[in-house]
């Protein structure tokens, strides 16, 4: 059986907004497997991105935990956290945030350099994601001069090049057309398939939805299954 990567448990999130509470997350319990896509929907202002927030670590909740790969987040300090983003989660987001002075190829390799991996096992490293994305005659071409859906290709091998535990794309697709947001759907899933990730997804578009592992839904606050 996969082992668990992600795990939220009774996750609470609300704001203040004048002398409204707003309850945005209300015990939201989820679990992420490994070689495991699974897709967060919901209407816009559902908490999608607060959730996906909350799941990298980049924001705390109010109440609950979290897990990565089996191990409690809850105590650590902000160095420890910082660590586990940098090893253990990878990010997608809608749009590509690319550094633009780059090539694809360092930007692939960037990442891993913080990670404090040598030069050569970097580079390697990331022309191997660029060949699995079709990229490998783009390797050395800026931000500035490759298409969109290049662009997110590129971004979604650099969200890999650490060999992350969890993979949280928010709408990694938005900003495509249909056709190429299909083609970059089906490499993700082939990479997370392969490399044993777990993906959460948040989108809009139900017909790559259905296509993942499993559809959990927010609504006011609650997180459903389906």
């Amino acid at each position: 059986m996969n082992e668990t990567v992600l795990e939220l448990k009774e996750i609470i999130q609300t704001f203040d907004q004048g002398e409204t509470n707003l309850k945005i997350l209300q015990g939201v319990n989820l679990s992420v497997r490994s070689g495991e896509i699974v897709a967060l929907v919901g209407p816009s202002g559902s908490g999608k991105s607060t959730l996906l927030q909350i799941a990298g670590l980049l924001e705390r909740s109010q109440f609950g935990e979290i897990f990565i790969r089996g191990k409690s987040t809850k105590d650590l300090d902000d160095d420890h956290l910082t660590k586990i983003r940098r090893n253990e989660i990878g990010f997608v987001y809608q749009y590509h945030h690319l550094l633009a002075e780059f090539s694809a190829r360092e930007n692939i390799i960037i990442p891993q350099k913080i990670s404090r991996i040598d030069k050569k096992t970097a580079a390697n490293r990331a022309d191997t994601l660029l060949e699995i994305m079709g990229l490998t005659e783009r390797a050395n071409h800026r931000p500035a001069k490759l298409s969109g859906g290049e662009q997110q290709r590129v971004a979604i091998a650099r969200a890999l090049a650490n060999n992350p535990t969890v993979l949280l794309a928010d709408e990694p697709t938005g900003n495509l057309d249909s056709i190429t947001a299909d083609l970059v759907f089906q490499l993700l899933t082939e990479l997370v398939q392969n490399s044993g990730v777990g993906a959460l997804i948040a989108t809009h578009n139900h017909e790559l939805a259905n296509r993942m592992d499993r559809i959990v839904r927010l609504d006011r606050g609650m997180l459903i299954d389906g």
